[in-house]
């Protein structure tokens, strides 16, 4: 049994919180993004389902298009036990997300250290969300570092901490500068020092993986999430070493302050 199939049976058999069958999902709804940051000569697109809990959101990245129409009528005014059923992976990630931000949100108590984002535009959010991710990371000057889920500002930042990266996406294609983007994240992990991983990889069935190479070669990994950013701290010691959590509403979404939390094995949640 994984860490995820053991964190659902918890869930399910409401361990963790109130019965899930008991809660049921207000709203849901897509965000789409298309961003070219100023100053960049190439740009990205994102699509997100999230799910909203009481006060609480949850959300699972999609590749832009994939989700079908009838996921939000599936979602709306059903029961968390049996959306974490649902025939589509983003449905059960966003739901599981959601009852997690619920059950125990990104506070102290639970382990999170608040990091503020300051406003501005989005390249400068963009670079400080960076920042606040390359942190989590231990590493000496020379490392290389596996980014699986290309993002321009992190590989931006590890180069000015001197670190060297692999840049992989299923998408493939090349980064800003033109570097080739590899595909086979497991046949990449081999040369690399470390992971630092997108939470997207929950949704689209790769995290457990790399979650295993992590613990098979003791290296570090560290998750940057929007997707499931109330899930995978619950991995905390399990795989993954630390965690940069962004429940919604995402940095890209506006020019104003936000904030980020960030966990590490030492001080999450178990």
């Amino acid at each position: 049994m994984t860490p995820y199939t053991a964190l659902l049976d918890r869930v399910r058999a409401g361990a963790l919180g109130p019965d899930p069958a008991a809660l049921r999902i207000a709203v849901a709804f897509t965000t789409r993004q298309a961003v070219r940051h100023d100053g960049r000569g190439t740009g990205y697109r994102n699509e997100v389902l999230s799910l909203r809990l009481a006060g609480a959101v949850g959300s699972c990245a999609v590749e832009p298009g994939a989700l079908p129409e009838h996921a939000l009528d599936d979602c709306v005014g059903a029961d968390v036990a049996g959306l974490l059923d649902h025939p589509l992976e983003p449905v059960r990630v966003a739901a599981l997300d959601a009852y997690l931000m619920h059950t125990a949100p990104h506070t102290p108590a639970n382990g999170a250290e608040s990091v503020p984002l300051p406003s501005g535009t989005s390249l400068e959010k963009s670079r400080a969300r960076a920042r606040a991710v390359v942190e989590l990371l231990d590493l000496p000057a020379g490392a290389t570092v596996l980014v699986v889920g290309v993002v321009n500002s992190l590989l931006e930042e590890l180069g000015s901490c001197g670190l060297g990266h692999v840049p992989c996406d299923l998408k493939g294609g090349t980064t800003e500068w033109g570097e080739p983007v590899v595909r086979d994240a497991l046949a990449a992990a081999d040369g690399c020092d470390a992971l630092l991983v997108s939470g997207m990889t929950l949704g689209n069935g790769t995290f457990e993986p790399l979650r295993e190479h992590a613990v098979r070669h003791g290296k570090q990994l560290v998750m940057f999430a929007q997707t499931g950013s109330a899930v995978l701290p619950h991995f905390l010691g399990h795989g993954v070493s630390a965690v940069c959590a962004e429940p919604y509403p995402f940095f890209w979404l506006d020019g104003g302050p936000g904030v980020v939390h960030r966990y590490r094995a030492t001080g999450g949640r178990r």
